[in-house]
């Protein structure tokens, strides 16, 4: 009988390592440096990754401008496709700040909504609309952003592209 209960008990170190490792990860999330590092981290990568394919942009206007009569074309060309890169990046940086924001205000809205006296089935119901309207809500202002800075670097590189051709 002390076989069969000892054999049907799982291993404890295989759920305690697994249960430990998993509280240490929240304890290194639930930090504000570990966030912020994300943050450059992610900004780091993406300006590195997109390093080559701005270059690319620089190079093909350089070579296609003399084919043009006014050098109105692939300045307009190329200072789009420079904001739009550089209108992704700042939505994809963006991200690592609001994840952790998003979260702070879905847990800060559900407790509320406990606190008042909401029953459970109620609550359920209320977290998903309200996991719904956030996550809206975010990925709009995330767009909205995203499409400033595309905007605002596209007119600054149409400037700077065809400023740099009349004066050279």
């Amino acid at each position: 009988m002390d076989q069969q209960q000892h054999e049907e008990q799982p291993p404890t170190s295989l759920t305690s390592s697994s249960s430990s490792s998993y509280t240490l990860f929240l304890t290194i999330m639930s930090k504000r440096r570990t966030w912020v590092f994300l943050f450059v981290l992610v900004y780091a990568i993406l300006l590195d990754s997109s390093w080559n394919f701005l270059k690319s942009i620089l190079s093909w206007y350089h070579q296609n401008q003399a084919r043009y009569q006014s050098p109105g074309w692939p300045a307009l060309y190329a200072s789009v496709l420079l904001g739009g890169v550089f209108g992704l990046i700042s939505m994809a940086a963006a991200v690592a700040v609001a994840v952790p924001a998003t979260m702070v205000t879905w847990i800060t809205v559900v407790v509320l909504l406990a606190f008042f006296g909401k029953p459970k089935r109620t609550l359920v119901a209320e977290g998903k609309k309200i996991t719904r309207e956030i996550a809206g809500s975010v990925l709009k202002t995330l767009l909205t952003e995203g499409n400033v800075v595309a905007v605002v670097c596209a007119v600054l590189g149409y400037y700077v592209l065809v400023r740099n051709n009349n004066g050279e």
